[in-house]
């Protein structure tokens, strides 16, 4: 695996610790900008807005850039807006400042997911694409703690000037191991081509794939923290712990993922949501004891980042060459996943099931993945037997080593 693919997951955890560490950050935000906790949350609505707006756009935007002139302009995006934040505590510019941080880590991820894929061979997609991502998970293993902490003792500002420091050092790494120019493209991009991409209707069924599956996670995930200190009963300094083995889950399961994602996707999507959909349901009934709850988290974030690498696959395998503006559209499936669930598990909330009912959410999001993931399977293989040669029997115009392979499994 080409060096610059760790570059770019360091990119990612980066910018991603930003995104997850708001969660513990909210009260020492609240507290020092004088606002009631419940529109502090809104900073989390705003980064999801410009997460779901700033993908398409500025994949759109910087479609002629040299990706290594896109990636670090994004990042220098959204240093400045957390720079700006630390600097001026208002919270209604704190709010513009996170739509703004936002947008630019969208376009860095949408542009970075691009960029990795055409940096290896087809058959290592899923595996290029499952570094990139390890990003995250090492953000909720170290970057998520380490930013509550910094909150809780230096203020929120510290940790905001960390992750805009973590950042620049990313920048620069980057800078140097990326080449520049136009070569750094495989093809030149046409808004045409990239545009008439987006007209394959299993594409679709695999950007709606990759919004359930994310929706699965943050329909629980939104709400760990609650549940483990109001149900499991766990103390509040023992919560970015427990998190924590949230991410060691999710890294291992990346891991796996990663490595089987481009040889047998769908496999790896119906084992995994179906492998989350049973530990939801098993923590919803168990969520009052901590011995079962903690290892039930474990397995929770590794069973959903098991299929964060086949997602992107599957998204990639079917765009072929047209991949800038369709992966950036996979990012704002991501984030539409990420918005919605939350939403829904609140109105469950409210009923009698509780903060456990956040479980069952979850479990009934992931059954929903896997029935979108049957009807994509459905659909390769009718594409891959529409491309037939009459009398032949031989595949013909397959355009990614994985089409011909992925309907088997």
């Amino acid at each position: 695996m080409p060096f610059v693919i760790y570059v770019l997951g360091l990119g990612i955890f980066a910018q991603g610790t930003s995104e997850f560490m708001l969660s513990g950050v909210l009260p020492s935000v609240a507290h020092d900008l004088d606002v009631p906790l419940s529109s502090a949350g809104l900073l989390v609505s705003a980064f999801a807005v410009g997460m779901f707006t700033g993908a398409p756009l500025l994949g759109l935007a910087t479609l002629k850039m040299p990706r290594r002139a896109a990636l670090i302009g994004f990042q220098l995006v959204f240093i400045a807006a957390h720079v700006a934040a630390a600097l001026i505590p208002d919270f209604g510019f704190l709010l513009v400042m996170r739509v703004v941080s936002a947008m630019a880590y969208a376009g860095f991820w949408a542009v970075a997911s691009v960029a990795a894929v055409s940096l290896v061979d087809a058959a290592k997609r899923g595996r290029a694409i499952s570094v990139v991502v390890s990003g995250l998970s090492v953000a909720t293993i170290i970057g998520v703690p380490a930013g509550t902490l910094l909150a809780q003792h230096a203020g929120w500002q510290a940790a905001f000037w960390a992750v805009a420091t973590l950042t620049a050092l990313s920048a620069v790494a980057l800078l140097v191991v990326l080449p520049g120019g136009r070569d750094t493209t495989a093809a030149q991009p046409r808004l045409g081509t990239e545009l008439r991409s987006l007209r394959v209707p299993r594409l679709w069924v695999a950007y709606a794939t990759t919004a359930l599956s994310v929706a699965a996670n943050f329909a629980i995930f939104a709400y760990l923290g609650a549940l483990l200190e109001d149900v499991t009963g766990i103390s509040d300094g023992l919560i970015p712990l427990v998190l924590g083995l949230y991410g060691v889950g999710a890294l291992a399961g990346l891991t796996v993922g990663g490595r089987n994602a481009d040889r047998a996707p769908f496999t790896v999507l119906l084992a995994g949501m179906g492998s989350f959909a049973v530990i939801a349901v098993v923590l919803a009934v168990t969520a009052s004891s901590a011995r079962a709850a903690i290892p039930l988290v474990v397995l929770l974030g590794a069973a959903e980042f098991s299929v964060t690498p086949a997602v992107n696959a599957r998204v990639f395998a079917i765009l072929g060459e047209t991949r800038t503006l369709g992966g950036a559209v996979n990012i704002a499936a991501f984030n539409v996943g990420i918005a919605a669930a939350p939403i829904v598990s609140g109105l469950v909330i409210d009923t009698g099931l509780g903060l456990a009912g956040t479980a069952w959410i979850g479990a009934a999001f992931a059954v929903t993945a896997m029935g979108s993931t049957l009807l994509d399977r459905h659909l390769t293989r009718r594409h891959q037997a529409q491309t037939l040669t009459p009398g032949a029997g031989l595949l013909t115009a397959v355009p990614d080593p994985q089409q011909a392979t992925a309907a088997a499994h």
